[in-house]
């Protein structure tokens, strides 16, 4: 039996809130159910119905529409008639009676021309293009097309009516209006026995006038109104009747479309081929299945109230425990800042202990000082007397001795006496408290295991400067955690190697990162910060690497050409194919000046190799030089060309051999391209106006072998500067 909480209980309210309309907000009045199963007022549906234009479904696609919904588990609301943007059309607020007066401003025009949009019927006939009248459910918002019947045709919810009526009864609850607009809608002071609509005075007169073809209806207190309506539902309680055929009493269900349907429906074919059992049968069958759901989400909520409870109790265990927590933190505060206070104590006797000698060293010095003053002082007050003397004889007597007593006197102060201060006035001490407050800032919470911290940000990681290495254009960086601090990854940020903006080039949980294909002869800035789920925190002081000054690479077997041949670690290179094939080497350059030769250890039948530069991507099947993306020199015993997209120029005599040299010489401070040959530049300068990366290239077949060399000083030649 239905059962009412105590006013006031929690469980009361929620119970509330599932009886209220989710159009309007108050408690249901003639609820139908939705073909999704969610329920809204007969009312209200009548205002959410919408006209679309275009396709109009015939009387058995709507019906099987309707229900398509609930047909099977997990069915859409997707058929050849689902407009579910219906934004995208023009709407029309409607309702199923022409004189029910829900919403005045097309009460008169429905009333007054049956053929308008209101009226609007499905045809029996095949689909034709007319406006179609739908619902979309406010919950889940979802589509229904409407049949002739419109709103009336959804089935009452008979049992929710029935709650809505005890839950009244029980609460005392004043009825509202169900059309004013807001969240506090006012109470109703008349209903409308035709329309069954409670209205206050302000939307009676706006919705319901007492004039025109509304006239006629009857208006009742809304106290007269409920217990008339709850006297026609009781009356329709015994049996109840089929909403297409209302002689006809419900008796069976169909299991497709999940409602229930009468004798009448089943002849009509409506359900032809549908499994269709009895309806008590069903009925026993669903509230078995209703009673076990009941039992396991009652345990559901059993468990959830008992973790609520302990909810409740742990925020008393956490007001106790945060007074202690802070106690604890307080204590340990105190004891950190006691000890500054010892170790300052102790750096002011230190400080004390060199103002004394300080102090010490300069009266020292001033007595020495003030005695050798003295000394002087009578010396020249002595010789100065003895200036005076008239007599020439006794003059001559102690001149000598006083001349060699005042230059001794003279040289005793060059030597003797230092006029400068013994000790400076100033103290050359200073407190090195920059890891204190570094320490101050990263002074944090961490978890203790079993239990759960408040986290705070990491504090910044520590670079490993001893393996933070640098390897041709490479660099690899290590650091580690900021002590005491919780991390889940880390961001590594690198510039340009132009001092300039960083950017971000890795994040993840590593500790370790190389980072390839960097320019040469460059100084790079790395800084690194932590995270954790309470964000980030601050950046590492940078670290600053330089890369190689001229490049040291190999040949690239990844590639290669498949018929090239490389071996002595991939410095060594021929091929199987009389055909040109082209090999790269495994470093691009975009910055620096960069040089390397290939000296020729087999040369058969005057095949004509090339050498130079080219993009990843050039052929590889053919001579370099052959497209747009190598720039080379191809040379035979007797002369040499440079080409470039298949462009040949420059002809210069003077070929290779065994033993021969080829020097490829990549200026990209001047973006030129230079080749020599046995030392001696091969030709002027070959290209110029390149940009971009590069990287060495050769082309060779079987009658050609070399090896190469890289990381190679420049050649002496003024062509290095662009000359």
């Amino acid at each position: 039996m239905f059962s009412v909480a105590a006013a006031g209980d929690r469980g009361s309210f929620g119970m509330e809130e599932e009886l209220k309309c989710p159009v309007c907000r108050c408690f249901f009045n003639v609820p139908i159910i939705l073909p999704c199963q969610h329920s809204i007022c007969l009312s209200c549906a009548a205002s959410q119905v919408t006209q679309t234009y275009g396709l109009k479904p015939t009387e058995e696609d709507a019906l099987s529409y309707r229900h398509s919904t609930i047909s099977s588990p997990g069915s859409d609301y997707s058929s050849a008639y689902d407009y579910t943007d219906l934004d995208k059309f023009d709407k029309l607020s409607l309702y199923s009676e022409a004189d029910s007066g829900y919403g005045a401003s097309l009460s008169g025009y429905a009333a007054t021309c049956p053929s308008s949009p209101a009226f609007s019927t499905v045809s029996a006939s095949s689909s034709i293009s007319t406006t179609t009248s739908c619902i979309r459910c406010p919950q889940c918002r979802r589509t229904t097309y409407l049949d002739d019947l419109g709103v009336q045709g959804f089935p009452r919810n008979k049992a929710l009516q029935t709650i809505v009526e005890k839950y009244e009864e029980t609460k005392n609850i004043v009825i509202k209006c169900q059309l004013c607009v807001g969240q506090a809608p006012n109470d109703a002071t008349v209903m409308c026995e035709q329309c069954s609509v409670y209205y206050c005075d302000k939307c009676r007169e706006n919705c319901h006038p007492l004039r025109g073809p509304l006239a006629k209806h009857t208006l009742v207190s809304p106290a007269l109104g409920k217990a008339a309506m709850k006297a026609r539902n009781q009356t329709s309680q015994g049996v109840s009747t089929c909403i297409r055929h209302t002689d006809e009493n419900i008796s069976m269900f169909c299991i497709m479309c999940k409602i229930p349907v009468c004798y009448q429906c089943l002849e009509d074919g409506k359900h032809q081929n549908h499994d269709v059992k009895a309806l008590g049968a069903m009925c026993k069958m669903h509230k078995a299945e209703l009673s076990h759901n009941i039992s396991s989400l009652s345990d559901k909520a059993r468990e959830g109230k008992n973790f609520l409870s302990n909810l409740r109790e742990m925020l008393d265990q956490v007001q106790e425990n945060s007074v202690d927590f802070e106690a604890s933190l307080v204590a340990q505060c105190d004891a950190i800042i006691e000890a500054i206070n010892r170790r300052k104590e102790d750096l002011m006797e230190q400080i004390q202990r060199e103002k004394e000698h300080k102090l010490r060293m300069m009266r020292e010095q001033i007595n020495d000082l003030t005695n050798k003053l003295r000394q002087t002082t009578g010396l020249l007050e002595y010789a100065l007397e003895i200036m005076k003397e008239e007599d020439a004889a006794a003059f001559l007597q102690v001149a000598n001795g006083l001349i060699k007593r005042v230059c001794s006197a003279e040289m005793q102060w060059q030597k003797e006496v230092l006029l400068e201060p013994h000790e400076p006035p100033e103290f050359e001490l200073q407190l090195n408290s920059q890891p204190l407050f570094k320490a101050i800032e990263q002074l944090s919470f961490v978890h203790t295991k079993g239990s759960a911290r408040v986290v705070t940000v990491p504090g910044p990681p520590i670079f490993l400067h001893e393996e933070c290495t640098v390897q041709n254009n490479s660099i690899t960086v290590s650091w580690q955690p900021s002590p005491r601090s919780w991390v889940d990854g880390y961001v590594l940020e690198l510039d340009d190697g132009n001092q300039g903006p960083f950017r971000e080039v890795y994040v993840g949980r590593e500790t370790l990162c190389t980072l390839d294909g960097l320019h040469f002869d460059c100084t790079y800035r790395v800084r690194v910060k932590a995270f954790n789920k309470a964000g980030e925190g601050p950046y590492s002081d940078s670290v600053q690497l330089h890369t190689a000054e001229v490049a040291w690479f190999a040949l690239d077997p990844s590639t290669a050409h498949p018929d090239i041949v490389l071996s002595n670690d991939n410095m060594t290179v021929t091929c199987n194919s009389y055909d040109d094939r082209v090999v790269l080497g495994n470093v691009g350059f975009s910055k620096g000046i960069h040089y390397w030769e290939c000296t020729i250890d087999r040369y058969d039948n005057h095949p004509d190799p090339a050498f130079g530069v080219a993009r990843i991507d050039t052929l590889k099947d053919t001579m370099l030089g052959k497209d747009d993306k190598a720039w080379a020199m191809y040379i035979d015993s007797n002369r040499s060309w440079f080409m470039h997209n298949n462009a040949h120029s420059n002809r210069t005599e003077g070929g290779l051999d065994k033993g021969s040299v080829i020097g490829v010489l990549l200026n990209l401070e001047e973006h030129t391209l230079s080749f020599y040959v046995n030392d001696c530049m091969q030709g002027p300068i070959a290209f110029r106006d390149l940009h971009g990366v590069f990287f060495p290239a050769i082309s060779l077949n079987r009658n050609v072998q070399m090896t190469v060399h890289t990381g190679l000083e420049l050649p002496d030649h003024d062509s290095i500067d662009g000359e």
